[in-house]
């Protein structure tokens, strides 16, 4: 049985990208209230893998969970991209003319502006997870509270669904990343199968240091799917340079990187793994 860290409650997204993951395995959720908890989770038993969200198709890049994948020394083992559905869910004695106040997690709520503009009497309270706010509804009985989560959330949670799939854009995927400790990594997965990596680097100040980096990548037939600069906290105008990278020959990956170390500075590969699964439709159970 695998024992997982995740960011949330049973019945977050955290929980369902990790079930979908490992589809068909069992495993263990170690639920954590925050993403610094669920590294320290891993760090304190070497055999926790964790599942950390990372990027968002409309919010953007998880910035500081960078921070905290380099920092930690983690290694990147796979990935996941959950298509993110939301619905509003109270108690069953609730309805639309007894709710007064929504709650979830700030990402949700903004993801969910239109539908929620077209009811401004609820008031918006953020909390620090969607199927926390569910949770804590349930638990604690709150009438004229609503939550914006999953719908699975909801029904694990014995709330009533007012309205499903309430998300403004269609199209809201979050990519989630499985990290767990080096030394178990090779176990994870193997090597020979991985398509993508995600490395880190900094620059000298010197003119067209960063083409130069790209120009070689694209010499090796390196597809670079994203980049994301950071600021080297007391390094003035200085960046990290986060980059994910796509392949279809470990050999001449290896070369490109070999190419480019000579170029750069504070270099680290984050992970070498398989460009993961879309999971595309409304109906991702747990």
């Amino acid at each position: 049985m695998k024992r997982i860290a995740i960011q949330g409650q049973i019945g977050s997204f955290h929980d369902i990208a990790a079930h979908l993951y490992y589809e068909g395995e069992q495993i263990q959720l170690i639920c954590c209230s925050t993403f610094e908890e669920v590294f320290a989770s891993m760090k304190q038993d070497p055999t926790v893998i964790g599942m950390v969200a990372i990027e968002n198709t409309i919010a953007g890049s998880l910035l500081h969970n960078y921070e905290l994948l380099r920092d930690s020394g983690a290694c990147i083992v796979g990935e996941h991209k959950l298509h993110i559905t939301h619905s509003i869910c109270c108690l069953p004695d609730d309805d639309w003319d007894t709710i007064s106040e929504v709650h979830s997690h700030p990402v949700a709520l903004m993801q969910c502006r239109q539908f929620l503009a077209k009811h401004p009497s609820l008031k918006n309270v953020e909390g620090g997870d969607t199927a926390g706010s569910a949770k804590m509804i349930a638990e604690e009985g709150r009438r004229g509270w609503a939550a914006i989560c999953h719908a699975e959330a909801a029904r694990l949670y014995g709330l009533k669904v007012l309205e499903d799939h309430i998300e403004d854009n269609k199209h809201n995927f979050t990519r989630f990343l499985v990290v767990s400790n080096p030394n178990k990594a090779d176990l994870l997965r193997p090597l020979t199968e991985t398509n993508k990596s995600s490395i880190v680097f900094s620059l000298p100040h010197e003119q067209g240091s960063l083409a130069h980096v790209l120009a070689i990548l694209s010499f090796y037939r390196l597809n670079l799917t994203k980049i994301q600069s950071l600021p080297i906290i007391g390094h003035e105008w200085e960046y990290l340079f986060y980059v994910d990278l796509m392949y279809d020959d470990l050999t001449r990956y290896r070369q490109g990187i070999d190419a480019i170390i000579p170029l750069i500075k504070d270099f680290k590969i984050l992970g070498e793994y398989k460009n993961g699964r879309q999971t595309v439709g409304l109906d991702e159970g747990i």
